[in-house]
């Protein structure tokens, strides 16, 4: 049975070692980080919104990954599935400020997907969409993927990778018959690999504990509102948030604390304590600092060009020449969640290919040789 090392234990990587794992393959989770960990802005999955809403836009490849996901967390996430507390179903909202000048991919793809109506529209909104979709709890859910990758059969090494050769000549397991890189920001650093594509994607959130809030809204390019609601079945409420390039500070800042609160009390002043509608007066953004859990920060792991989903492979060093099948699975962006199923079948499919691929002339070298 072939050896694969999956360098890194984000949503992506162990997503991946899962279908590694059930395509029938040995694995070996390698990361500094894994779920469980103390908070870490290093380890970017922890900080995750995490809800199920593509935006791929004009992006087909995207799309199907989104998509294929989506059809394996639906599912998921079906009221009598044992996963189905990993994820609430809820309602997702988007309000926009000029009407959509392209078809919606997602309509008559996601359930219940329609136009809002007028009176349905709300902080300076012309238009705005509803479907249904899931949320995810995330530090429910990586746990839970964590403990698929060892119930299935999966090893993990807590390392710190330097350079991809140092898994290629065995210091951390046995030789791997094939190596696939999941390392998100990582990889732009990751010796074998240092991909100057990529670049940190700064996401600040506040979360609180609001078990009333049961859909999720957002709102695009609305003037003064950059805020986003997400719900999780716990009870606990994302908001967010901040969407900002190449910008590498890793603690949350104040004064874009404060602003996130005020845009989402803009947006659903339904977040305020009950007791403050009763009281008769006007919610504000004061209302949600008793509410507070923590303020979180992540970098997203973006890339030039999108996800980088592809196949090749790499010589071991030290090792006569041998090659074996490298697989590239990173640059997710703000998108990992919601295509991580998708873009992980997609890896276990160039996987095979590349075992193919090296065997195949492993066995025509023999052939020359003779």
């Amino acid at each position: 049975m072939p050896t694969v090392a999956v360098l890194g234990a984000g949503v992506v990587g162990l997503t991946t070692a899962v279908k590694i794992l059930e395509a029938g393959y040995d694995v070996v989770v390698i990361a500094q980080f894994f779920p469980g960990d103390p908070r870490d802005i290093r380890y970017t999955s922890n900080f995750a919104g995490a809800n199920h809403s593509s935006m791929a836009g004009d992006d087909k490849r995207q799309f199907k990954l989104d998509m294929d996901t989506f059809e394996v967390v639906w599912k998921m996430s079906e009221p009598d599935s044992p996963t189905a507390n990993l994820f609430m179903r809820t309602p997702i909202i988007h309000y926009f400020h000029e009407p959509m000048e392209k078809p919606d991919p997602l309509a008559g793809v996601m359930p219940e997907y329609r136009n809002l109506r007028p009176d349905e529209l709300r902080v300076g909104a012309t238009s705005g969409t509803y479907f249904m979709s899931v949320t995810f709890d995330v530090w429910r859910y990586l746990p839970w993927l964590y403990s698929q990758v060892l119930l299935k059969g999966g090893r993990v090494v807590r390392a710190q990778v330097q350079h991809i050769n140092q898994v290629l000549e065995g210091a951390f397991c046995e030789k791997p018959d094939a190596l696939v890189i999941c390392a998100g920001i990582g990889a732009r650093t990751l010796g074998g690999v240092e991909d100057e594509n990529v670049f940190p994607i700064r996401g600040q959130t506040v979360l609180i504990h609001a078990p009333w809030i049961k859909s999720c809204m957002g709102a695009k390019h609305l003037p003064g509102v950059t805020s986003y609601v997400i719900p999780r079945p716990c009870g606990d409420v994302i908001l967010g948030g901040t969407w900002l390039y190449d910008d590498w500070y890793p603690k949350p800042r104040e004064e874009t604390h404060d602003s996130i609160l005020e845009g989402a009390i803009k947006l659903v002043p339904e977040l305020a304590p009950p007791e403050v509608f009763a009281s008769g007066r006007t919610p504000t953004a004061e209302d949600l600092k008793p509410l507070i859990v923590e303020a979180g920060c992540g970098l997203r792991p973006g890339r030039k060009g999108g996800v980088r989903l592809e196949r090749d492979t790499v010589e071991v060093p030290n090792a006569g020449g041998k090659k074996v099948p490298i697989v590239f699975n990173y640059g997710h962006g703000g998108q990992g969640y919601q295509s991580s199923w998708g873009s992980a079948m997609e890896a276990v499919r160039l996987l095979k290919e590349g075992i193919s691929f090296v065997v195949m002339n492993e066995v025509d070298g023999l052939k020359i040789s003779e």
